[in-house]
């Protein structure tokens, strides 16, 4: 996975939009809330189920995210510590957590 490849993945996802935030950190959100966090360092921020960071967070590379970590966000610190199909798994699992919690006009807005 690289950045180009990620912006790809996130963008292709019902209602995605794409923002800096923090200067440097380029934002992937959906009805304007945060699913995906990255930058030209490499790496990323996710949402993920309870279990899913439990089982992240006893990797190598993946630790939680600070200030985040109460609301189960991951810091992937590098693009290699994913396969392919784990990166897709999880943004698109992180976008679905942000967007079920959008009102249903809102999630009605993009997904039609």
């Amino acid at each position: 996975m690289t950045l180009d490849e990620l912006r790809d993945l996130c963008m292709s996802l019902p209602g995605a939009t794409e923002g800096i935030k923090w200067e440097d950190h380029i934002c992937f959100m959906v009805g304007g809330k945060m699913f995906c966090i990255t930058g030209e360092q490499g790496g990323a921020s996710l949402k993920v189920t309870p279990d899913e960071f439990d089982e992240l967070t006893e990797r190598e590379g993946i630790i939680p995210q600070a200030y985040m970590a109460h609301n189960k966000w991951v810091r992937i610190e590098a693009f290699h510590l994913l396969k392919r199909k784990e990166w897709e798994h999880f943004v698109k699992h992180s976008y679905m957590l942000i967007a079920a919690k959008l009102s249903k006009k809102m999630r009605d807005s993009f997904q039609n």
